[in-house]
């Protein structure tokens, strides 16, 4: 047997915590309205939201916005670009024209003093800001936009404004009734009445940080930034988005849970930035073939795939292979709902994290770092392959100073380099490539292309757990052969 051998099939999937933005502006906290308390069952059903609808209406405004865009005038005759023949015919000089766009969204007071949350789409690149409250208008300032949530906060010199009541939006729950109230195509206030159709959504594209309600409540143009609220008329989440093939309501919108719009208002007001808790790991979601892999039952929580060196994971004792069931005692639906708890965590705090080490439960307590600005976020896929033979078609070789440089692998990541696999194998199927390295093979650390061999040749059963270093980032492969 050679020091190149062969291998097999993955699932692939990462997610790094991730990036912030900028403000423009930080003040005194506003006092806000809050009301945690649930709603009992026995409030839920009634024939008339009359009264919400009377509390919560008030509290919702029309935002206005212009922009001046510069447009290159075409002359049909390019003579006319001389400025001698211009002034000669009495034409006006040559060059850019402005234009005025004008835009049209909703926001809602959320202190007496004039906080007013919106959307960042709503406010993004205007040039003014005016605000009607009622029926007077209000020149409104930005105090900070965080387009990772599309958020943003504006302020107006006003004073005792109808603020809106805000409550604990994780009390949601599937089929609680809410109340969309917002400017729909400029037609005026409009409420819209639904139900909340899921909990938690993500992985939509619309932002970077996304864990929205999903509502078949009406929304449409210009109701972005406007209220969703309970039928106590407190405010649970900020609309934001539709699901539309016509660009129109077509059952499915979407809303920032009031917690996490909230957290970002706060950190946007005090700090004029957002300041997100930073654990340091890599993680993916926990499938069912890594579920059974780790020998847990559920596949709610998420996967420690790598622990960034100096970070505070790394000094917590974190380690790769454990996974992430509950943070706080709340437990962790995915790898995406993690990632939001995390990052609207302020930095600084100490969380407690439940994890499953070798099948067993334990706490670990983390004192949550700062994310650092500019980092980005993604998340792969997981893959499905066919196939017989677990390990067949990989080649692997040892790490060396011309394949390093060949594939940029840094000299920190020691483990077997893929140099060769096989199209038709279930590891190419899976997604693993020349240029990854196999850093363990079912938990058992391997520094080179021997190790890999012999660790390959110990395998038992029909599945196999690879943790693969690709392309700067490290993640868990499951390879499993067909029944």
């Amino acid at each position: 047997m050679r020091r190149r051998k062969t291998f097999q099939r993955s699932i692939i999937g990462w997610v790094c915590v991730a990036a912030v933005s900028v403000a423009a502006w930080a003040g005194s906290m506003p006092h806000l309205k809050i009301d945690p308390t649930p709603i009992p069952d026995s409030q839920v059903l009634r024939s008339t939201f009359a009264a919400a609808i009377e509390k919560a209406a008030p509290s919702v405004v029309y935002v206005y916005t212009t922009k001046r865009i510069k447009i290159r005038q075409i002359e049909p005759f390019p003579f006319f670009d001389d400025p001698f023949l211009r002034r000669f015919f009495g034409l006006p000089p040559s060059g850019p024209i402005e234009r005025e766009e004008h835009g049209l969204g909703s926001g809602v007071i959320v202190s007496e003093d004039g906080y007013i949350l919106t959307n960042n789409h709503v406010v993004e690149n205007a040039d003014e800001i005016e605000v009607r409250v009622g029926e007077k208008r209000y020149k409104a300032k930005v105090v900070g936009t965080d387009p990772p949530t599309d958020v943003a906060v504006l302020k107006i010199k006003a004073t005792g404004l109808p603020a809106i009541t805000i409550t604990d939006s994780d009390h949601l729950k599937v089929g609680d009734i809410v109340l969309a109230i917002g400017n729909p195509f400029g037609v005026g206030k409009t409420v819209t009445m639904g139900i909340v159709s899921a909990l938690g959504r993500t992985s939509l594209g619309i932002t970077q940080y996304e864990n929205f309600i999903q509502t078949d409540a009406a929304i449409n143009p210009g109701n972005s930034g406007g209220a969703l609220i309970d039928v106590k008329g407190r405010l649970v989440g900020i609309n934001t988005a539709i699901f539309t093939r016509t660009g129109e309501y077509a059952g499915i919108g979407f809303a920032i849970p009031i917690n996490l719009a909230r957290s970002v208002m706060e950190s946007l007001i005090k700090y004029g930035k957002v300041n997100r808790g930073y654990l340091g790991v890599y993680i993916q979601p926990l499938t069912e073939d890594l579920a059974k892999a780790f020998g847990i039952k559920e596949t709610k929580g998420a996967v420690i795939a790598e622990v960034v060196q100096g970070t505070p994971a790394a000094k917590a004792g974190l380690k790769p292979g454990d996974v992430i069931v509950a943070i706080n005692g709340q437990p962790v639906q995915d790898a995406a709902h993690l990632r939001i708890k995390v990052a609207e965590t302020p930095p600084g705090t100490k969380v407690r994290l439940t994890i499953i080490r070798n099948g067993k439960k334990r706490d670990v307590e983390v004192t949550l770092g700062a994310l650092k600005q500019g980092g980005l976020a993604s998340q792969g896929q997981p893959s499905v392959g066919a196939g017989s033979d677990l390990l067949d078609g990989v080649v692997v070789d040892d790490l060396t100073v011309q394949n390093r440089r060949e594939y940029r692998i840094p000299a920190t990541v020691q483990g077997a380099l893929v140099v060769e696999v096989s199209p038709d194998c279930l590891a190419y199927k899976a997604g693993l490539r020349p240029g990854d390295v196999i850093l363990e093979i079912n938990h058992k650390r391997v520094r080179n292309a021997q190790e890999a061999v012999d660790a390959a040749q110990q395998i038992q059963g029909n599945m196999v757990l690879l943790r693969v270093w690709s392309q700067g980032v490290t993640h868990f492969i499951v390879i499993r052969s067909e029944q």
